[in-house]
């Protein structure tokens, strides 16, 4: 893990709410309002820490990592936001979570892009680890940048996500993780990710306890 991370704060990038619904939230990013519709009902479906560092962080560092044009796709993308401002951006997004997170991604990354000229993301069903070949041929599919928020958490899936990592950071694609520390298998991932690839933290928010780190493919 080499240089020194940026100390960063999340900017409160929310604004007053216009709705009285509890389950929308106001944020502006890259210049546009973006409401987010979460459910309380799945842990994708919520906005947590690490989405708001990498949307804040994209937006900020626009010339080192430049999403114009560029093939990205987000693994458990949740409730979109971080597709949504990669979209704004000037990527071609696919946004990938499990089924039953679809539904409300799809509404958000619609209706947050729907009037916007930018290209149009994609919303796919991933499950890590599982049918990645059928699925996502690498003869087909190569990605620039794979974006992942707080996706290593106290879950037993940490091994098809790894899996998942590795499957698709070829050589080329630049792989963005922005996650909240919170339990010491955080720290096993992430030593078991800089074991695989070359591996920087990028930033940190120590407030908010989420590290943004970068990941490419050793070169042999």
């Amino acid at each position: 893990l080499t240089d020194s991370p940026v100390i960063l704060k999340i900017l409160q990038n929310w604004v007053p709410r216009v709705s009285h619904y509890f389950d929308k939230e106001h944020y502006t990013y890259v210049g546009h309002q973006i409401v987010i519709q979460e459910s309380i009902e799945h842990f994708g479906a919520v906005v947590w820490p690490g989405a708001l560092a990498l949307s804040q962080y994209l937006e900020s560092n626009q010339e080192r990592f430049n999403l114009k044009d560029k093939q990205v796709l987000e693994i458990g993308a949740g409730t979109g936001l971080v597709s949504i401002v990669a979209c704004i951006l000037g990527a071609y997004v696919t946004a990938t979570d499990l089924p039953e997170v679809l539904e409300n991604l799809s509404f958000n990354i619609s209706r947050n892009t729907q009037n916007m000229n930018v290209h149009k993301p994609e919303v796919r069903k991933l499950v890590w680890g599982e049918g990645l070949n059928e699925d996502f041929p690498l003869s087909t599919y190569h990605y620039d940048f794979i974006l992942a928020t707080d996706v290593v958490y106290h879950h037993t899936a940490l091994d098809p996500l790894l899996a998942t990592m590795v499957y698709f950071c070829q050589p080329g694609t630049v792989l963005l993780w922005a996650n909240k520390f919170r339990f010491s298998t955080d720290y096993e991932f992430l030593e078991k990710l800089s074991n695989i690839f070359d591996t920087t933290i990028l930033a940190e928010f120590p407030e908010s306890n989420v590290k943004l780190l970068k990941a490419t493919v050793r070169e042999n």
